[in-house]
């Protein structure tokens, strides 16, 4: 049986979340701009009770401002967390991992392995996630074509991986943010300020395999995240196909996930995924806020966008459900915990 309810968000802030199922418990991290934090718990609903650790702290000022969406990964049987990070400037954002060989990643220490070299002009790099597909190991991150000019379009790229901390190919685009909703940047005057420049956003792709492993899909986020626009596309391949050739990928035409005004949840995006506790139900984690434009512009000191999870469903072809967000008002089921725990 379900046991009782929980209510969104789950913390009162907390952008860019990331979860973790393993060994019987969850793993999860938020951006925090000047450090990475580490909480642990049996039950995602119950985060403001958590164990929390401070696993990582910047020592070198290259990499110590706007550390962005931390994301924690059990590879080869070490911990690796991905990160972005500047100097202070934005511009010179940059993909970072740690290692920790511990097994328990809440023991143990977070060592830095080093920048990850996404291209040989060094551009603007952000938002890393991997996964595994026929024994090898790839990354997917947010990233530009070249310096940006006067304006600036984040698109999805997709390499292989030599190791969990260097890449062992060359880097191939598969997105670039070409719908009218993937292109909304403009804050009304009455709402705030605008950007300078035009920012068209393709970014925080995250893999989600079918459940029955034949598809491989990358959702990701899409215009300006200080909008309400800000919305879940989805880029899809077979799990026979080769992830490194851009045809191979399909893209929605529509945004698989997004705001619901009637309900008052606005700028909904940058997810991860987990299922329940007994493997029953699928669960997506994803930001948002209750106001309609965040009354500021990105990487200042304002930020509401606050983290937040429901149950989503699989169609009978292998392409996932996500249906519409819920009103921090609705009560949602706990997930499922009825079967014995499994990894």
């Amino acid at each position: 049986m379900k046991n009782g309810t929980y209510h969104n968000p789950l913390l009162e802030l907390g952008p860019d979340p990331w979860a973790l199922w393993h060994r019987n418990t969850y793993f999860y991290m938020h951006t925090l701009q000047d450090r990475i934090d580490l909480w642990q718990t049996p039950d995602l609903t119950a985060l403001t009770s958590a164990a929390r650790k401070t696993i990582w702290v910047p020592d070198q000022p290259q990499y110590a401002k706007h550390i962005w969406a931390p994301e924690i990964h059990h590879i080869q049987g070490k911990w690796y967390v991905y990160f972005t990070a500047d100097d202070g400037d934005t511009d010179n954002h940059q993909i970072h991992v740690l290692e920790n060989e511990h097994d328990d990643p809440m023991q143990g220490s977070f060592i830095l392995k080093g920048r990850v070299r996404t291209d040989p002009d060094n551009n603007w790099a952000i938002d890393a996630s991997v996964f595994e597909n026929a024994g090898a190991l790839y990354m997917v991150w947010s990233g530009w074509q070249s310096r940006r000019q006067h304006e600036e379009t984040q698109c999805i790229y997709i390499a292989k991986m030599e190791t969990p901390w260097k890449l062992g190919s060359a880097r191939v685009l598969i997105s670039k943010p070409t719908f009218a909703w993937e292109r909304k940047w403009e804050t009304p005057p009455e709402h705030g300020r605008s950007p300078r420049y035009p920012i068209f956003v393709n970014e925080g792709p995250q893999p989600l395999k079918s459940p029955d492993g034949s598809l491989i899909h990358i959702a990701y986020s899409a215009s300006g995240c200080w909008t309400p626009h800000y919305a879940l596309g989805l880029l899809t391949c077979s799990r026979d196909a080769d992830p490194l050739q851009p045809e191979n990928w399909r893209k929605a035409a529509q945004p698989v996930f997004r705001q619901s005004a009637e309900v008052g949840v606005y700028g909904t995006g940058h997810c991860s995924f987990f299922p329940s506790p007994d493997g029953a139900e699928s669960y997506i984690l994803y930001h948002a806020r209750d106001m309609q434009y965040e009354p500021g512009l990105p990487n200042e000191s304002i930020d509401h966008r606050s983290p937040r999870m429901q149950a989503f469903h699989w169609s009978d072809h292998g392409y996932p459900d996500f249906g519409t967000p819920f009103a921090t008002s609705t009560p949602l089921p706990r997930p499922s915990t009825q079967s014995s725990l499994k990894n």
